[in-house]
């Protein structure tokens, strides 16, 4: 019922008070933010990354939160419980309540941040070229904002589904914060310095 995960300690010394979940895409694994913490520049926030449930099929060490290889989705079912379970139980593992958490994810993490995180009290979403599963449902409490960010040449996931993405929340009432970047599908700077300004500001 939990994920594995690497926590990263605040670089400040200070005890964390707030705290950055980051879900890596299809076929990495929780190391692959793990060289980017210093690089969000928010030495107050505690990091946790966590490994998807699945091996990847191709990928030695490459994990993947659901099939992706055979355009059905298996295993999405799976990760989106053990996924909320996990979350939810940072609060007492962490002690930092769920609405000073953000969550963050790439690729496939963006979508899976996406669907977890629409149905959690988060301080923020970002889905860094990632897509929606399917519109959120409706609930009665307020959805955390959410940031997106895609790469005008990501090849891998087209910048199609970054505007399909955007339309269906913004029509479920969610606020969304939306950056177009020259890059494709990865993770540079300008990015990285998006992702920190919409945490700041949120949380």
């Amino acid at each position: 019922m939990s994920l594995d995960a690497i926590s990263i300690p605040p670089s400040s010394g200070k005890p964390a008070k707030k705290l950055l979940v980051a879900l890596h895409g299809w076929g990495a694994n929780l190391h692959d933010f793990v060289a980017l913490a210093p690089m969000f520049n928010l030495p107050d926030y505690q990091f946790v990354f966590p490994n998807a449930p699945f091996a990847h099929p191709h990928v030695p060490g490459g994990r993947a939160w659901y099939a992706l290889e055979s355009g059905d989705y298996t295993g999405l079912e799976k990760s989106r419980f053990l996924l909320l379970h996990w979350l939810r139980s940072l609060e007492a593992t962490t002690d930092i309540p769920l609405p000073q958490t953000v969550l963050i994810g790439i690729s496939q993490g963006g979508a899976m941040a996406l669907d977890a995180g629409l149905q959690l009290p988060l301080a923020g979403v970002c889905s860094l070229s990632g897509y929606l599963h399917h519109p959120p449902q409706p609930q009665s409490t307020p959805f955390p904002p959410v940031l997106l960010v895609h790469g005008r040449q990501d090849m891998v996931v087209p910048l199609q589904e970054a505007y399909k993405t955007k339309e269906q929340l913004l029509e479920s009432g969610v606020k969304v914060d939306y950056h177009e970047l020259d890059m494709g599908h990865e993770v540079i700077s300008p990015a990285l310095n998006v992702i920190q300004h919409f945490i700041l500001i949120n949380n």
